[in-house]
């Protein structure tokens, strides 16, 4: 019996030495994750057309630019662009950090966050804000999806 009782508390005390797993560090994420984590901090800086700055504010491709360029990635400037760039990616297929383009009348880009919601860039008078892919006015015009690789 007191051999049991030795192995039980040698288990416990070992059990309450190990340390518990702890996430992965930011930089081991993959690109797309780090890309949506990113951009889910810029929630809230204003719209400005042309800007690629937080200070400045942004236009949803300026956002796209400034997320990929501050991760060490190069991506071209224009949604329109930014679509061409792209690896294409199905609906179905999607990733954090993957592109999502609109026709909301003209080229529109907003970054994949998972879980069918997205980031974007929308107009004068919002900031970067977040949405749906499912929502009627973005799920009408949906153009297509593009993922950007990590040597671009």
């Amino acid at each position: 019996m007191r051999g049991a009782l030795a192995a039980v508390a040698l288990a416990l005390v070992l059990a309450a030495c190990a340390t518990p797993p702890r996430p992965k560090p930011e930089a081991a994420l993959p690109l797309g994750e780090r890309a949506a984590l990113l951009a889910r901090q810029l929630t809230g800086t204003p719209y400005r057309f042309g800007g690629s700055e937080p200070q400045d504010g942004f236009d949803c491709s300026g956002l796209v630019w400034y997320v990929y360029r501050s991760l060490g990635v190069t991506v071209p400037r224009s949604a329109a662009e930014q679509q061409r760039a792209a690896t294409p990616v199905a609906y179905e297929g999607l990733m954090p950090g993957d592109l999502v383009f609109f026709h909301t009348p003209s080229d529109h880009v907003g970054i994949y966050l998972g879980h069918g919601e997205f980031i974007h860039a929308p107009s004068s008078g919002r900031g970067v804000t977040s949405a749906r892919l499912d929502s009627p006015y973005f799920l009408l015009d949906f153009a297509g999806a593009g993922r950007v690789a990590p040597g671009s």
